[in-house]
This record gives C-alpha cells, structure tokens and sequence, in this order.
C-alpha cells in the first residue's frame, strides 16, 4: 500500500514541472461530444492512455484540439457567424469562453423514467433543464460557470400506494426508510436552479486542485456506473485528480480524490404516510448533511497497452458523527471488518463501497471490452471473501466494437452492449446484504437530493442494454433495446412468487436514438417506447392459473428527450 502511493507521489512531484495546460472540462452527460470522444478513441484519435474512467473529461490536452466544443472543426468551416472558442490573451497565459448553451427537454406519458439527467427529476409529463456560462482562465487560476435551472410540470401518476394496501405499504417503508428517495418530489411543478457544472481550480501540468459542484463518472461503464454517475445533481466538493494521465517508468496513472458534502429532500419516500388505520409508516432521517469521500485510482500498466485496472472506494457517514483527522481522510482503513474496532467493523454509522474494474482497448480492432466489481459490505476478513465472494456484490459488464464501413471510410456501425447487475446473488438465502446504497445507519442513503449517485436502475435494478448505430463524425442514428428490473431485493421480500408466477416489475424499452450537427448546433434525441409487466407489483383480477406475468397490470410508458445545443 505504501509503494503505491509513494509511486503515485512521484509521478504527481514529475508531472507538477510540466507546463500549464488548458484544463476546461466535457462535463459528464454532455450531448453529444462526450460519446464522440470515446468513438474517436476507439479510431485511435485520441490518446490511447485516456481510461475514460476519472471524469469529466479533459480533452483539450489528450486531442490537441484549440476548441474542445468543435473538435471536427465543422463549426469552423460552416456555422451561422466565425466561432469565438476560447481567446487567449495575456500573452497565452489567459482564456476566456463562452460556453454553449444546452436546453435538454424529456417527457414521461404515463410513469417516471429514465435516468442519468443530473438536475432532472424522475418525473412524469414534461421537463427541460437549460445551462450555460463562461470559462476563464489567468496562469494556473480556471474558473468554470456553468449553472443549471430545470423545471418539470410533475404530475400525478399511478405509484405504489395507489396499488398496495397496509401490509405492503408497511414492507415499503420498513425497506425503503433508509433510503432518501422520494417516488414523487413534491406535490406541483418542480422548479430548482443549481450552480450545476461550475468548479475554480488551480492547475499544474496534469494535477488540478479545486472546488467543484460538478458531476463525477467513476468507472468505465457507459449506461451506468455502480459508485458515481451524473444521476443526480452535482454535489459541493472539494477535489484533488489528474486533468490527463501521468507517465512513468511503470505506466500511466490518472486519479481522482474528493472531499464533499451531500444533502436530502426531507421527504417522505411515497405521498401515503401512515396505514388506513392512523399508524405512522414514515421515519425521517436525521437532519443532517453527509460528508462523502473517496478516491478513484487508474493505472495502464507500461507492458500492457490499452488495458485499464481501477480501484474505487468510498465513505459516507453523517458529518455530526465524523471526529478526527482519520474520520476526515480514511482511505487507509483496514478493508476487514476483523481488523476495525476490535474486530467490530466502524466505529459509528458509516457505509463503503469498494469497487475494482477494468477496461480493455483494442484500437486496431476498433473495439473495447470493460467490467466493473463492487462490494456493498465488507467481508469480516480473508477466508469470509474467499468463501462467499458473491456476499453484497454489484457488477458491470460491456463492449463496443466500430465497424467501418469500407465504402465510405469516415463512417461505420457502432454495436455495443452492457449487462448491469445489481440485485443480490442466491448468497441472500443464507445471509442478507440489503440492497446496493441502502444502509441502515446512514438512512439517507448513497444519494444527493433524493436521488441515487452510482446507477440510475437504483437498488436491486439490473438492466440489460443493446444498441447498433451508424456513425460519422459527430452524427450517430441507431436502435437501442433494454430490459429493466426494478427493485428486485425489495420485491423478492415483499412479494414472493405466487404459484411460482414472477412478480417482478419488469421494463422492456425500444427506442431510437441520434445525435446530428448543423452549424453552430448540436442536437441529440431519443424516442422510446416502454412496456411496463406487473408496474410497481400491483395485483388487478389475479387468476392463479396465469403462467407468467399478472394480467391486466401492464401499462405502457412513451419516454422522449430531445437536447439542443448552441455553440458560440
């Protein structure tokens, strides 16, 4: 452990003598430009020690593009007026631009759905969310401005209390009580305006040091990501990481370490609160904030070209309950529970999350193949690991692979595909884990205003995505399939198969999907229809000689976002 961060101190003294470099960032979930530069890198346009697992990305430096919102330069050769980019001054040591402006609208016809929308909320009916601001820069000093201000008409819609009597309503709330997550936020239109992707940093060669409310991706998934995605809003933290990979002499390494706080709705989970008879099913959390941190650390081995090893951990404790320097900065706390507290695990009401993952590219095969492995609970030491490795794991598995197309040389069908695998493994039956980002102690969840950091499927959702696109430079038109499971933890508690019949709540999505660049816009959409089987486990005309799914209780959702973006 010491040789790994004495290594890792070196490679940052190294990289602190390079030169100034431009350190704006793609702010994670930009449409658009943030899957371009992963598609370039399969092209081998991008440099290949990018991991695209610490972001928001950096691009200006892995690309060597002036203008990292043109990075075709079609803007430059065809827009309305000359594009401004950043503009430098100064003598090269300032920058100044205009960022674009992005208005990204969705609708719901009939049920929330969806996710990895930041400030959105799950909602049904229409929302848009507009930002945009500036970039300055003087010597190492960076400011980013980029607020965030959505609005949703929010509603009503069909939830699980409209469906489920006492007995349900109690099993709801004795699982989802430590959870901040309100089905419904609020009861009328949802307004809120955020400082969103906004951060000031002091760059040095390829470390950045800051604070930020921006969103973090962690992990090399690209539909989702156990630990941190842009699901919901971005949070305050402060922040040490690498704007581009390090080399050394053993390999590249890129990093992130953060120090934040996240905050709750004070909401109750469902409208409904007590049972027919009066009995309070609600229990609010406490009223406090949550200090959250943890590090993400990516290393390319030097002998190993284009593979990627990671390791994430992370802490999350109410910050009245956090005492003492080691409290603030634990990140060399014993991983088993045998060698914490005399031999009791934590100290105080804290949950981890540890997470290893891996990526693989293969750029003369255009291709790359990523997996990523979590632990929601420690095991109490070696041998419990070793003998019950599926104990409170989550998983991520995916691939892409670009095929050319050899009339036209600039264009290719782009097939990818991801397995996300949350809900527990058959070990339950012998030992409980609770569901991924529920804890008991800490009730608030891993969540930031009321909605859940790492993936979007939520506790105990897997998902399975497939999707085939052409693709030519920033222009992308394709199909995309997906199966959903919600909650399967809870369910698998709260309602039991009947007559060997599944309950599941399951969503099958089709939809296409595309993204296009005219000008000085971008543009991108999706149009998804989705059938809803057994929606929220609601029982309606039950006859037990059915053989799959309950009749009657299916509905069916149009999910729709369309994006637009203007850049100056």
């Amino acid at each position: 452990m010491k040789r790994i961060f004495l290594t890792i101190s070196i490679a940052l003294a190294f990289g602190l003598s390079s030169n100034l470099i431009f350190a704006q960032t793609i702010p994670v979930g930009t449409p658009v430009l943030e899957d371009y530069y992963r598609r370039l890198q399969l092209n081998g346009g991008l440099d290949s020690t990018v991991s695209f697992s610490v972001r928001p990305l950096y691009p200006a430096k892995a690309t060597k593009v002036h203008n990292v919102y043109d990075p075709d330069s079609t803007q430059q050769k065809d827009s309305w007026f000359k594009p401004t980019g950043p503009v430098s001054f100064a003598k090269g040591y300032g920058a100044f631009q205009i960022l674009p402006l992005t208005m990204i609208q969705q609708y719901n016809s009939n049920h929330p759905y969806g996710w990895n929308d930041g400030l959105m909320i799950p909602a049904k009916g229409y929302q848009t969310m507009i930002s945009g601001g500036f970039f300055f820069k003087i010597g190492p000093l960076s400011i980013q401005f980029r607020p965030e201000y959505v609005y949703a008409a929010n509603p009503i819609f069909a939830g699980f209390a409209s469906g489920h009597g006492d007995v349900d309503l109690t099993s709801y709330y004795n699982y989802h009580n430590h959870i901040d997550q309100p089905e419904r936020f609020g009861n009328g239109t949802y307004t809120k305006a955020s400082l969103g992707q906004s951060s000031i940093r002091l760059t040095f060669g390829p470390a950045s040091i800051g604070l930020s409310n921006e969103n973090l991706w962690w992990g090399p998934g690209i539909e989702n990501a156990l630990v941190m995605t842009n699901n919901a809003p971005g949070f305050k933290h402060l922040t040490l990481n690498t704007v581009r990979p390090i080399h050394t002499f053993i390999g590249s390494f890129e990093g992130q370490i953060i120090a934040a706080r996240l905050d709750a709705t004070g909401q109750s989970n469902l409208t409904v609160t007590t049972t027919s008879t009066g009995t309070n099913l609600y229990q609010p959390k406490l009223n406090d904030w949550r200090y959250y941190t943890g590090f993400n650390l990516s290393y390319q081995p030097r002998w190993v070209p284009g593979l990627f090893l990671g390791w994430i951990r992370t802490f999350n404790a109410y910050h009245s309950d956090i005492h003492g320097f080691s409290n603030y900065f634990p990140f060399l706390t014993p991983f088993q529970k045998a060698d914490t507290h005399n031999a009791d695990g934590d100290g105080f009401d804290r949950d981890q999350i540890t997470s290893f993952y891996a990526r693989w590219l293969f750029i003369k095969a255009k291709a790359e193949i990523y997996f990523e492995y979590g632990l929601n609970d420690n095991s109490y030491n070696y041998a419990d690991f070793l003998g019950s490795p599926e104990h409170s794991r989550a998983y991520i598995f995916g691939l892409r692979k670009l095929i050319p197309l050899a009339s036209h040389k600039d264009q290719g069908i782009l097939f990818g595909a991801e397995i996300d695998q949350l809900s527990q493994s058959s070990d339950r039956i012998v030992r409980q884990a609770s569901g991924w980002y529920i804890h008991s102690g800490v009730n608030d969840g891993q969540t930031n205003e009321g909605q859940i950091l790492g993936a979007g499927t939520g506790s105990g959702g897997n998902l399975q995505t497939v999707n085939v696109s052409w693709v030519s430079g920033l222009k992308k038109l394709g199909v995309i399939f997906q199966r959903y499971e919600h909650d399967t933890d809870f369910a698998q508690i709260a309602f039991p198969d009947i007559n060997g019949n599944s309950r599941n709540w399951v969503d099958f999505a089709l939809g296409l999907q595309g993204d296009w660049g005219y000008k000085n816009l971008l543009f991108n959409a999706k149009l998804q229809g989705v059938k809803s089987l057994n929606y929220e486990w609601i029982l309606k005309d039950y006859n037990p000689n059915n053989t799959y799914y309950i009749p009657h209780n299916d509905v069916f959702n149009l999910y729709a976002q369309l994006g637009v973006t203007f850049r100056f």
